[in-house]
């Protein structure tokens, strides 16, 4: 079974009693405080909620702890937890206007579920910098999320806060002003994964998100009929790279095509994608009785870089934006095999 493994060549940073996590250090003297702060949010209104659930009256635990502590107490956290949980992923990916990939899944699983791939890629749920993870359930309400900084939070039913104290407190950690860690100062973020090009046997970051989209059921929680960047602004048409998988009943061995086109919306983009690739297979006589394509990514890239990644030798044309045009495919190829060609 594959799994992955921190670098150990990365030297964890520390501050006193305190250890950073390996992918997440201040760039700036500080104090680190374990602790938490707790707080009251009352439930939330009916306005502009339609798909989702309204989330009722809570409290709010955020919780700094050492990393090295950290998974026991998350262990002990998600076993208050009912059986069945919607998980969370956060992944700072490759889309060039959006830090975060927020993922959700909107139908309930097994709590082993999500417990075996934290397990199986320990070294990425609680050490990278680059990824935050949690869960949600809803009867009764419990919000469970560690971010990217290695920070709990927690959102109880009121009747729960008594035995959240408890469990801090068995953690000798006690409530604060203001408890500190890595992202109280100016900080760093780092993938501490050993790369395939290491040692082939080991997963990196983007193949363990693919398999955690799968195995927890995760839809990408952003607007596929809008172009926005993280300040909101409307990015009009912009370049797109998309990654998908294809399996088949002939061939099980994933194969993995790129698709660079332009579009003005996720949902533009994602369809354009799966049709350039099923004429790529079409073309390569690929017609099995069963198949399966997925698409993994479709982030957008910048205007000046889509020549290089439809593979042109010079910049292209389209270098602005009066040159975008909406809807086109630009490249599509194969990049499993060093053979296999656009």
């Amino acid at each position: 079974m594959s799994r992955c493994k921190a670098d150990e060549s990365i030297a964890r940073r520390t501050a006193k009693d305190f250890d950073f996590p390996l992918g997440v250090y201040p760039v700036e003297t500080m104090t680190a405080l374990q602790g938490y702060t707790s707080q009251y949010e009352p439930a939330d209104g009916d306005e502009g909620i339609e798909e989702v659930e309204a989330w009722p009256d809570r409290y709010v635990f955020d919780i700094v702890i050492s990393a090295t502590r950290l998974e026991a107490l998350w262990v002990q956290v998600f076993s208050m937890m009912p059986g069945r949980v919607y998980p969370i992923l956060d992944y700072i990916g490759h889309d060039c206007y959006r830090e975060i990939d927020p993922y959700i899944a909107y139908e309930p699983l097994g709590q082993e579920r999500m417990t075996n791939l934290l397990q199986r890629f320990r070294d990425f749920f609680f050490e990278d910098g680059m990824v935050g993870y949690g869960a949600v359930s809803e009867d009764p309400f419990f919000y469970a999320f560690v971010d990217e900084h290695k920070i709990l939070t927690l959102r109880v039913e009121p009747e729960m806060r008594p035995k959240i104290e408890q469990l801090l407190a068995s953690f000798d950690l006690e409530a604060v002003q203001e408890p500190a860690g890595a992202d109280a100062v100016a900080h760093e973020h780092r993938s501490v994964l050993i790369t395939p090009n290491e040692s082939p046997e080991l997963l990196n970051a983007d193949e363990i998100v693919e398999i955690a989209r799968e195995r927890w059921g995760l839809v990408l929680n952003v607007d596929p009929e809008t172009n926005l960047d993280d300040e909101g602004e409307d990015l009009g048409i912009t370049p797109f790279r998309c990654i998908l998988r294809y399996e088949s009943d002939q061939n099980p061995t994933p194969q993995y095509s790129e698709v660079i086109c332009t579009a003005d919306c996720l949902i533009q983009a994602e369809t354009l994608a799966l049709e350039a690739v099923d004429g790529l297979v079409g073309q390569a006589e690929m017609e099995p009785e069963s198949s399966d394509l997925f698409l993994l990514s479709a982030d957008r890239v910048h205007l000046k870089d889509i020549g290089s990644l439809a593979g042109e030798p010079k910049p292209s044309k389209a270098s602005s934006k009066k040159h975008l045009k909406r809807n086109q495919v630009l490249s599509v190829r194969w990049i499993v095999g060093e053979s296999e060609s656009s």
